[in-house]
């Protein structure tokens, strides 16, 4: 009887403890942890940001698969101590995975100062919009620094299928009805450029035209290239930054003091 009361202990522990060790499906949506990360740091950017006219951020992107590089930069733009918030835009995930959008989180996290994420077309991948909708938020968003309006778009179009939207032009229409009359700057943040081919170019003449219906329209900032971009695509003066993937170990800076603004690519 003794040996039989050890052997259903022994095996209750055994079922007990290959509970913690089932692994789920990589497309599983369920999320532990911090979830709608761009909502709460908006509000710490706009309530930390209100009145400014100098300010600094800084812009990464492409961050998939290069975790080290990721902490790296963290770690680096921490230790400037000079910088209020960074934008992530997009592709933090390379497959989509559940679990690559939470690994990337947790070291995002580790910046001193608020982020907001952009939606990557490599996002999109499998279950992955619906896993970055719930831990980062909607994919079209924006806030307010000063008085300068930063939209952050999904210009994803090509992983839709053109079924969707991509961009929202009545997100767009809405910012710009809506617009509060102290905003006397906007900046557009997006994933892909205009006549990259991911981009619905069969509206990227429109796109710029509304673009530049908003007041001091100043420059738009993409990612998705892995390359260091600065072009006028349009030849209306507004230029169009491209930040590299963060595996090449560069980011880009922004520093805006009242009408002008300069933009150096950091090594670290």
């Amino acid at each position: 009887m003794n040996k039989l009361l050890v052997f259903s202990a022994v095996l209750c522990c055994l079922c007990l403890g290959a509970c913690d060790l089932i692994e789920y499906h990589p497309y599983d949506t369920r999320v532990s942890g911090q979830r709608h990360v761009n909502e709460a740091n908006v509000q710490r950017i706009e309530q930390a940001m209100c009145g400014r006219t100098s300010y600094r951020f800084a812009v990464i992107s492409d961050t998939q698969r290069a975790y080290d590089e990721t902490a790296d930069a963290v770690r680096a733009i921490n230790a400037r101590g000079d910088v209020d918030f960074v934008i992530h835009c997009g592709d933090v995930s390379d497959f989509g995975a559940t679990r690559e959008f939470l690994w990337q989180r947790d070291l995002l996290n580790g910046f001193a100062m608020p982020y907001v994420c952009l939606l990557g077309n490599h996002d999109c991948l499998g279950t992955g919009e619906d896993v970055f909708s719930e831990v980062f938020g909607d994919p079209d968003f924006a806030f307010t620094v000063g008085t300068t309006r930063f939209i952050c778009l999904n210009t994803n179009a090509m992983e839709y299928d053109y079924s969707h939207p991509v961009p929202d032009f009545d997100f767009i229409g809405m910012q710009l009805e809506h617009l509060d009359p102290s905003i006397g700057r906007t900046v557009f943040v997006m994933h892909v450029r205009p006549f990259e081919f991911q981009f619905n170019n069969n509206v990227a003449q429109v796109f710029q035209l509304y673009l530049g219906q908003f007041p001091g329209m100043e420059f738009c900032i993409y990612g998705h290239e892995h390359k260091l971009a600065a072009d006028d695509l349009f030849g209306d003066g507004v230029i169009y930054y491209g930040c590299a993937d963060i595996a090449k170990r560069s980011y880009l800076l922004f520093t805006v003091k009242g009408a002008d603004y300069a933009c150096e690519t950091v090594v670290f």
